[in-house]
């Protein structure tokens, strides 16, 4: 792929987001997506293969949003991009500039995907990508509910440290009292890992937004926390309403398939991020 892009724009800027998406794994390449594109300036282009359906009549699009590209299969990758830009539009990528002469059927990412993401970093018109995809595939995702003082919400992916975290927002907590994952109180919400004494359990805000339950130096999932258990937050005050979360995600159970993520490529525009047209 790489190999690809500079073929095409010798100039590029190549940034590789992650090479530890476990295979097949939509979601778990959606939820770190969603993580990193704010850190990346307006112009970039991302290209983001998880691909489980490759070969198959799964459409491959183009997504404009949030002043960026984003290159993927039409897979729900791109929900949580979709989500933080409703109104945005997406393209089919259909134009025959946008992909080598051959393509094989178990490698949209060389001779598909890696063409488009560098032919955009040259200026290729959005306009020309394709027609435009009506309604983009969509992960379904778990909502928060409140009931009374709890919320409740459910742990939606585990890093390589074993620290858990929730479909339960910053915005969603007002004063925390007490959070537990199956049962397992994890204590009060915490600024920082530190606040508690090594081994021990806490909660905190991550730095994607959203409610972690960790042991400090170890492992929650050791605790048993995996994905889908149960996070319950007891709050200061009751509330009768419900569903807080409002399709926020862009979680769904793990997709079968033979490809795995290729590699996320962030390439900067040209005259952006000292990159791309200098």
């Amino acid at each position: 792929m790489k190999g690809v892009i500079l073929g095409i724009n010798p100039r590029a800027r190549l940034v590789d987001l992650s090479h530890e998406i476990p295979p097949q794994d939509v979601r778990a390449a959606a939820l770190l997506l969603e993580t990193a594109v704010d850190a990346f300036p307006r112009g970039s282009v991302h290209l983001c293969v998880v691909d489980p359906g490759v070969g198959s009549a799964r459409a491959a699009i183009v997504l404009r949003a949030r002043g960026q590209f984003f290159v993927a299969p039409d897979n729900g990758l791109l929900t949580p991009i979709m989500a933080c830009a409703p109104g945005e539009v997406a393209r089919a990528i259909d134009h025959p500039l946008l992909r080598r002469p051959e393509v094989s059927r178990t490698f949209h990412g060389r001779d598909l995907f890696a063409v488009a993401a560098a032919r955009l970093t040259l200026g290729f018109p959005f306009a020309r990508v394709g027609p435009i995809v009506e309604s983009p595939v969509r992960l379904p995702f778990p909502r928060p509910v409140r009931r009374g003082a709890t919320l409740c919400g459910e742990v939606i992916a585990i890093d390589r440290f074993g620290s858990a975290s929730t479909n339960i927002r910053a915005e969603d907590l007002s004063e925390a009292v007490e959070i537990r994952c199956d049962g397992i109180p994890f204590g009060p919400l915490r600024d920082y890992y530190a606040q508690v004494r090594p081994g021990s359990k806490v909660a905190l805000i991550n730095s994607a937004g959203r409610l972690e339950v960790a042991i400090n130096g170890g492992s929650a999932e050791a605790l048993g926390a995996r994905v889908g258990s149960l996070i319950e937050v007891t709050l200061s005050a009751p509330d009768n309403s419900e569903d807080v979360d409002g399709a926020r995600g862009e979680n769904s159970d793990d997709s079968e398939g033979n490809r795995r993520l290729d590699h996320h490529q962030q390439l900067g525009p040209p005259g952006e991020h000292g990159g791309i047209g200098g």
